[in-house]
């Protein structure tokens, strides 16, 4: 019998490509998605991530030997505050409570945090021994979910992850590396950035679902861990790669406002 992962937030950019990497590995994916949608690969269920009865009820049924808890609002710019708290710090804590009531025993519990907890950092490269600062409600909110999640760690066998930024094909546009490449595709005359010569670590998104599933795999527990790729590289020089690659290039227009909320928020996650 194959192993089973139960993946929240199934359906989002993430989601889709660790249920690749795990149904790749030999796993049956099974997890939670916000609207009716078709999953390669894998068993999707419709539920809110604080229906934490529905969520006891499918774990009960499902029996995961792995859960991977992914369903977030993941984009920092986010306008609502109290959506992201909802969604990202009680959404875990009915995750938690549920997998508790479901008595179901697995194996690890993957949490997903976000390296944005560390703020400003003068440090480099930047370590988890950091103490964390955050500048956003969305990152106050990750850093929440690693205090609820060190209440459990003698509960559940859990391992909280800290990726940095990772783009990949079909990433939302909201988001900056996707934001470059679709007006490069489109060919547009011109963009608007903030600061040129901020340097952050981008990932590819299937590194890290490979990385999800080694830790998954890999005998750990009640710890924090960065997933990153140890490089960065400045919007500058994504600029001047992208030109290369397509033969095109824009007018840059660097927008004020932006450019001191880039700065804020260097802190490579």
């Amino acid at each position: 019998m194959n192993m089973r992962a139960f993946i929240t937030g199934l359906g989002g950019f993430t989601g889709r490509y660790l249920a690749e990497e795990l149904s790749a590995h030999g796993y049956d994916v099974f997890g939670t998605v916000h609207r009716e949608t078709g999953i390669k690969g894998a068993v999707s269920y419709v539920c809110d991530i604080n229906d934490r009865a529905r969520l006891a009820s499918l774990l009960a049924e499902v029996k995961p030997d792995f859960i991977i808890h992914l369903a977030a609002i993941s984009f920092a710019a986010h306008g609502s505050a109290g959506e992201i708290y909802r969604v990202n710090l009680l959404g875990t804590l009915s995750l938690l409570e549920a997998i508790a009531a479901s008595q179901c025993y697995p194996r690890k519990v993957l949490l997903a945090g976000s390296a944005h907890v560390y703020g400003n950092q003068m440090q480099s490269p930047i370590s988890e021994s950091c103490v964390p600062a955050p500048v956003s409600d969305y990152a106050v909110s990750k850093l929440a979910l690693e205090h609820l999640a060190r209440l459990w760690f003698g509960r559940l066998p859990i391992v909280v992850t800290r990726p940095f930024n990772y783009t990949g094909v079909g990433q939302a546009p909201i988001f900056l590396l996707s934001k470059i490449v679709r007006h490069f595709v489109q060919r547009a005359p011109a963009i608007e950035l903030g600061n040129l010569d901020v340097a952050r670590d981008w990932s590819d998104v299937r590194d890290v679902v490979h990385i999800y599933r080694r830790l998954l795999e890999y005998d750990a527990r009640s710890v924090v861990v960065n997933v990153c790729s140890g490089v960065s590289h400045t919007l500058e020089y994504v600029l001047e790669a992208m030109t290369e690659i397509s033969g095109h290039s824009m007018e840059i227009r660097i927008n004020r406002p932006l450019y001191e909320v880039m700065r804020s928020k260097n802190c490579g996650g």
